[in-house]
């Protein structure tokens, strides 16, 4: 059954509830409990069940909650997903990040565009939900830390497989301006950690120079930089074709005359294919234990190299047959296949065999950037997909 819905109506809703979003200060690392409880209770006063995840000691929360179908029909069920948090704001902007503001034909705030707009249209959309007898349950999968290497989702997703939540149709509502995105790279994050023996810069050798340990260990990330390029797989969809690596920053050292004890590096790698980011961390990590690491204990016994995790995010694989893909075509039109350099929470979906696609409104051109915005009729062509979305929904 297919049900008229007032498009006015609901685009309204949505900035409001989108101008409420964007007034939580949710960047990355900070309390997001504020705004997932103004989700959570919202989609309650609709019927929608709910459980929270959260981190070891319940500053950020994960949410999933769920309009049930009225009959099950084997068809299987869709997930809206979206990150709650930002990047963090400069002074240079025009307008307050966190109010959102409208001036022509754009709405400014932090997280407009990534991705409280989608997060917005979900929940406006959410009433009509709940008044049609579905033929699927229809998830909401909403989570902390995207921004910082996806560190919210894991989590929910340990859950979704507890519960045997492993099927279904998710729909990751980065700004892709609503055109399918079916890949990207992976994303590993890690921090290295060197540490010495301080002295007075006079005796060199009796001291272990952490600085310089960890300068040589960068140099070792770039030359193993050219043999990701070498191993890039023929027909790669990716520009660059190849795993990228980077090295974000050294850190250590408190004055010129002081042997440094103290240093450590930030680095990320993207790999092409997960291969690549077992290549090259084996081989970082042999060159730190049997090379630095030999040398810095033959001054000072106590010397350690640590290598921590910040995060690492699942790439997301072009799949031929993708039943998301298909589902998203079949409402926008549109049967283009695109990839992005920018990585999601969508590959971590895909591990857990829940077929997945990136599309969502706004332009990931302006995420990220001072006086971030939406442009207003994304907000309305996002509303028309989840519309799209009901028809596909409701019981006959």
């Amino acid at each position: 059954m297919s049900t008229e819905i007032n498009l006015e109506e609901l685009y309204n809703n949505s900035i409001t509830i989108l101008s409420d979003l964007i007034g939580f200060k949710t960047i990355s690392g900070d309390d997001n409990n504020e705004l997932i409880n103004y989700c959570e209770d919202y989609l309650g006063k609709l019927g929608a069940s709910s459980f929270k995840t959260f981190d070891e000691n319940k500053k950020r929360v994960n949410l999933f909650a769920t309009i049930k179908a009225k009959k099950a029909n084997g068809i299987k069920p869709i997930i809206l997903s979206g990150h709650t948090d930002t990047v963090p704001v400069s002074k240079s902007w025009s307008t307050d990040p966190f109010k959102a503001t409208i001036k022509g034909d754009k709405l400014y705030g932090r997280g407009s565009c990534d991705m409280k707009g989608f997060i917005a249209c979900t929940l406006a959309f959410a009433p009509i939900f709940s008044k049609i007898k579905l033929n699927r349950d229809i998830h909401f999968s909403f989570t902390f830390d995207e921004e910082t290497a996806c560190l919210g989702a894991p989590i929910l997703i340990e859950e979704l497989k507890r519960r045997k939540i492993k099927d279904g149709i998710c729909i990751v509502g980065e700004p892709t301006k609503m055109k399918i995105i079916d890949a990207h790279k992976g994303c590993y994050e890690y921090t290295t950690y060197f540490e010495g023996l301080a002295g007075h810069s006079s005796m060199p050798h009796k001291g272990v120079s952490a600085v310089e340990f960890a300068s040589r260990y960068a140099n070792k990330l770039i030359e193993l930089r050219e043999e990701l390029k070498k191993r890039a797989p023929k027909n790669s969809i990716f520009d660059p074709p190849f795993s990228t690596l980077q090295v974000g920053g050294i850190f250590g050292g408190i004055a010129h005359n002081v042997i440094a004890d103290k240093c450590h590096v930030d680095w990320e790698t993207r790999p092409v294919v997960k291969e690549d980011g077992v290549f090259l961390n084996q081989k970082i990590d042999e060159y730190a234990n049997n090379v630095l690491l030999k040398e810095m204990k033959k001054i000072f016994p106590d010397a350690k190299i640590t290598k921590k995790i910040i995060g690492e995010v699942a790439g997301f694989d072009r799949v031929k047959n993708s039943e998301a893909c298909e589902l998203v075509s079949s409402l926008t039109g549109d049967n283009s296949r695109e990839v992005v350099s920018f990585g999601t929470e969508a590959g971590l979906f895909q591990e857990v065999g829940i077929s997945t696609v990136v599309c969502g409104p706004g332009s990931i051109e302006q995420a990220h950037k001072v006086d971030e915005y939406i442009e207003l009729s994304e907000i309305k062509k996002c509303l028309k997909f989840l519309d799209g979305i009901k028809n596909k929904s409701a019981l006959n």
